[in-house]
């Protein structure tokens, strides 16, 4: 399997709409990257010019080590997964699966080898002589992406292909990609807007938002060590708490909660001192042996553990995440705690005010610690 190396990838639509600024991304043989975000954000626009469904504006494609920036897709070696599947309803699973190597026109042995091959890969062997109206959404899944493999490409390419199935299928699905992607040791650019699949299944992720590239880094790297506020609420499930405050004498003062901070903290803090920044706290590592007061208006019992919603000064939403089984009623009060070594800190984002008055957010807030 190849390197792919993506330099400066830009896309503009007429009319001079930009939909990807300067993407820039060196993939390793073999590697299963992610790309993730919300709807709009750039990443299948991204993943359909490296297959050249869309032009590259600006910016170079190089595939195993070969310029495919202006190349037509049945000459990049690329095979890709839709969401839709894309299955010719009036095939047999063989021959839809077989259909590119047939166009192809390989010798029938080789053909029926490929096929086979890829149909054991995928537990399909019993089901080659059906219709795609007979398979359910799963197996349809996996004749799409058999149909991929057959051909050995050197890159596989995924638009959302786990998005059409329900939730315990998803799941299921998601643990045959990485199981495929062990055996192939095939090099893979996955799409979604799921955060858990971008978790679950990527070697690397890229995060985006409104056409930029947020951060690039392991899944951990994402979830621990977030770039900016947008990663920071956009990885994590649930999302990260957020509070908006100023430092000042050694504490984070917002309009809900006055907090100490401790030495290590002020420290590294000492230049934002008297400036606005946002303090985040997982779910997952906020206590309860402090001083901030949290009324609960929700307990959601999750077997080892239980999510618990409330109010902090009667306006906050805040999700508190307890490694045990709670039994909090609406109305319980509660002293909040955070977790020191697990606070993180970001500048303030840069925001603009449309002429209806809505505020949006022009740049994210950076991480600060």
């Amino acid at each position: 399997m190849p390197e792919v190396n993506i330099r400066h990838l830009d896309k503009i639509y007429d009319g001079g709409v930009q939909a990807v600024w300067d993407f820039n991304l060196d993939i390793a043989d073999g590697e299963f990257i992610v790309l993730v975000g919300p709807s709009g954000c750039g990443k299948s626009t991204t993943l359909r010019m490296v297959a050249g469904l869309e032009d590259i504006t600006k910016g170079e494609l190089i595939i195993d080590g070969k310029d495919c920036t202006r190349l037509p897709p049945k000459d990049r070696d690329i095979a890709m997964v839709f969401q839709n599947y894309a299955l010719y309803g009036h095939m047999t699973i063989y021959e839809n699966m077989a259909f590119s190597l047939t166009l192809r026109k390989e010798n029938k042995e080789v053909i029926h080898r490929k096929v086979m091959a890829a149909a054991e890969i995928l537990d399909l062997k019993t089901q080659l002589n059906k219709k795609p109206k007979q398979l359910s959404g799963g197996q349809r899944q996996r004749v799409a992406i058999g149909r991929a493999i057959v051909r050995n490409p050197k890159l596989f390419l995924f638009d959302e292909p786990l998005s059409n199935l329900d939730a315990k299928l998803r799941g299921s699905m998601r643990r045959e990609l990485i199981l495929l992607h062990k055996k192939l040791n095939a090099t893979m650019m996955y799409v979604t807007h799921d955060q858990t699949e971008a978790l679950t299944l990527a070697d690397r992720i890229v995060c985006m938002s409104m056409g930029h590239v947020q951060q690039i880094g392991k899944p951990i790297d994402l979830y621990e060590n977030p770039a900016n506020t947008f990663v920071a609420t956009f990885i994590g499930l649930p999302p990260m708490n957020m509070f908006n405050g100023v430092v000042e004498g050694g504490h984070f003062k917002s309009e809900l909660f006055d907090y100490p901070l401790s030495a290590a903290q002020q420290d590294t803090l000492k230049d934002y001192e008297g400036k606005e920044v946002v303090l985040g706290v997982r779910p997952e590592n906020i206590e309860r042996n402090g001083s901030v007061p949290f009324v609960v208006t929700n307990n959601e019992n999750l077997g080892m553990n239980t999510l618990v919603h409330g109010k902090i000064g009667n306006k906050k939403i805040v999700v508190c995440k307890f490694a045990e089984w709670c039994n909090y009623k609406y109305g319980d009060e509660i002293k909040l705690g955070f977790d020191a070594e697990k606070m993180h800190f970001f500048e303030k984002p840069v925001t603009s005010v449309n002429e209806k008055g809505e505020e949006t957010v022009v740049e994210y807030g950076k991480k600060i610690v």
